[in-house]
């Protein structure tokens, strides 16, 4: 697409047209007393003109811009074009002459107002590419911060209930006991009192009978064998009162609390002493690369787990080291293990871990000797593969024992990549002709799918090679698409790279710390280098550097690049960044 000159983008990859004329080449030069972009032809025809030989012509990088015409009120016929150094006042040349500038020094304004056109174009370029990305971030995290602080209270909440209803367990517990006490005591006290009632009921019976036995002695009208007239000793002998126990009941010792108790039991809510910490922002930086003068700005270095060090591309890139894979056929996939390891797998069923000098540390033969595609670390250390055939993700514990992990059902998986900031797993897979990416947690229960963009148009059709971005952006080679498609962690669509050229094959994709997007490209054995907006920075890699059959591509903890060939089991490792 053509621009016109006042429609050119700051940083968009764009061509101008010539403006002599009706000619529609492209433009590289202008003629600053004209103001016109020209091409190569009508430079030449704009230089030898007699009316225009003498034009300063320059390339359209190095043009003046155009003042805006504004006549001078003194001098209405004469345009304001030049600045009194001393009086720091714009002016036209006819004011120059007056006594009031009589021997002052004068700049052309048209050079004043270009220099301060680049600082301003500088200026916005700094806003549009720095502080309004960095200030969306921003507002993007807060939003994130408000749920994530909504969820930690409502985790505290349920907690304290949890708490609670621990604790009136407990209380009914102990009350139900003490009550089940009482009833048991209470029970007893009956027994004996019913037991003393008992007594003295018959007792009383024994009385009355034996008052009515005293009646008939005094009442008979026989004497002879009447007791009365006999000794009475035995007769009138009285059974004494029984004894009995007055019951003692129970006491109850009320519990001595009070509301700083309960709270030592149920917990205490506290705010924390520490302040909160100021966000911490990227520096914007510049780093200048001799790899192609794109004049881009590199920016967001990022923080080392223990030392601040600043990265930027370097003046070249450097062989640092080459050797093959024992025990591999062509190389498939390659990941970083701990220590710098490496983890290579074939297309047959091999997978081998290398040391840094291509070592071989272990190999292992999948079971029934089980396709290997691609595969990755998990957080816990473990080795996870994709096996396309049965439609599983297998994973090899740290005693080398395989087994399944995650089904895919009917969706065949291809690519795979475990997030080294909270565990997930990134899974490209494909199921009749279309494509998606899903994303599991560490259990490796489904949480995410990403098939479409907000159009509704399919975002995959062969995602082979996955990996994640320091942003959380997921960036996914699609082959059949010819295309890099890079994604917000939500999902939503950000921009899709398809290459430089006509031809645009792209395998394996990396990124590093400081965000660059590095993905190889098997048609024109090249590994293409882009900013984590999509901006494509240089072909790092050429055929001529070593790159025949680049098809895996990561990133290794000292900030080299390894790339493994698909045709061979070589693996070469290149110094970038400096």
């Amino acid at each position: 697409m053509a621009y016109s000159e006042l429609q050119v983008p700051d940083t968009a990859q764009h061509y101008l047209v010539c403006g002599f004329e009706d000619c529609e080449n492209n433009c590289l030069f202008y003629c600053n007393p004209c103001h016109q972009p020209l091409c190569e032809q009508c430079r030449d025809k704009h230089e030898k003109s007699p009316d225009t030989r003498n034009h300063e012509v320059v390339s359209y990088r190095h043009r003046k811009n155009q003042l805006p015409v504004e006549k001078c009120r003194d001098h209405p016929t004469k345009d304001i074009d030049i600045l009194c150094d001393e009086c720091n006042v714009p002016l036209c040349s006819k004011c120059s002459t007056l006594l009031v500038h009589k021997g002052h020094s004068f700049t052309d304004l048209e050079t004043i107002y270009t220099e301060k056109s680049v600082t301003c174009r500088q200026k916005i370029h700094k806003i549009q590419a720095y502080f309004i990305p960095t200030a969306k971030r921003l507002q993007g995290e807060i939003k994130l911060y408000a749920t994530e602080i909504t969820k930690i209270m409502d985790s505290i909440r349920t907690f304290m209930r949890d708490e609670a209803k621990s604790l009136k367990t407990l209380v009914d517990e102990v009350t139900s006991d003490n009550i089940e006490q009482v009833n048991k005591m209470e029970g007893s006290i009956w027994k004996m009192l019913h037991s003393q009632h008992k007594t003295y009921h018959d007792y009383i019976c024994y009385l009355d009978d034996l008052v009515k036995k005293f009646h008939g002695y005094l009442s008979s009208t026989q004497l002879q064998n009447n007791p009365i007239i006999f000794p009475l000793t035995e007769h009138l002998t009285i059974q004494s009162i029984p004894d009995t126990a007055t019951p003692i009941p129970p006491e109850f010792t009320a519990g001595r609390y009070s509301k700083e108790d309960v709270v030592k039991l149920l917990g205490r809510i506290t705010v924390p002493q520490t302040k909160p910490e100021k966000t911490n922002l990227k520096a914007m930086e510049i780093a200048s690369t001799h790899i192609k003068p794109t004049g881009k700005q590199m920016r967001e270095g990022r923080e080392n787990s223990d030392v601040k060090q600043t990265l930027s591309l370097s003046s070249s890139v450097t062989k640092v080291r080459e050797y093959g894979v024992p025990g591999v056929d062509r190389i498939q996939h390659i990941t970083l293990g701990k220590s710098s390891s490496l983890w290579v797998s074939d297309y047959c069923s091999n997978i081998v871990q290398t040391d840094q000098k291509g070592n071989q540390l272990q190999r292992i033969h999948t079971k029934d000797g089980r396709y290997v595609g691609n595969l990755t670390i998990t957080q816990d250390g473990d080795l996870i593969y994709t096996d396309k055939h049965n439609n599983i993700i297998n994973r090899i514990t740290l005693d080398n024992t395989i087994t399944e992990f995650i089904k895919t059902g009917d969706w065949t998986p291809l690519s795979i990549h475990s997030s080294r900031t909270n565990g997930d797993n990134l899974l490209g897979m494909i199921k009749e002709g279309k494509g998606k990416v899903t994303r599991y947690n560490k259990t490796g229960k489904e949480i995410q799918n990403i098939e479409r963009d907000n159009k509704g148009q399919e975002l995959y059709s062969y995602p082979h090679y996955i990996t994640e971005n320091i942003n959380g952006d997921i960036c996914t080679s699609d082959l059949i698409k010819q295309a890099v498609v890079v994604v917000k962690k939500s999902g939503q669509h950000r921009f899709s790279y398809t290459g430089q050229g006509s031809e645009f094959y792209p395998r394996g994709v990396c990124t590093d710390r400081l965000g660059h997007i590095l993905m190889c490209d098997i048609y024109s054995n090249t590994v293409h280098l882009l900013d984590q907006d999509g901006q494509f920075l240089c072909l790092l890699l050429k055929q001529q550097q070593g790159a025949w059959s680049p098809c895996s591509v990561c990133v290794d903890d000292e900030d080299n690049l390894i790339v493994g060939q698909w045709k061979t089991n070589t693996v070469t490792v290149y110094k970038y960044l400096q």
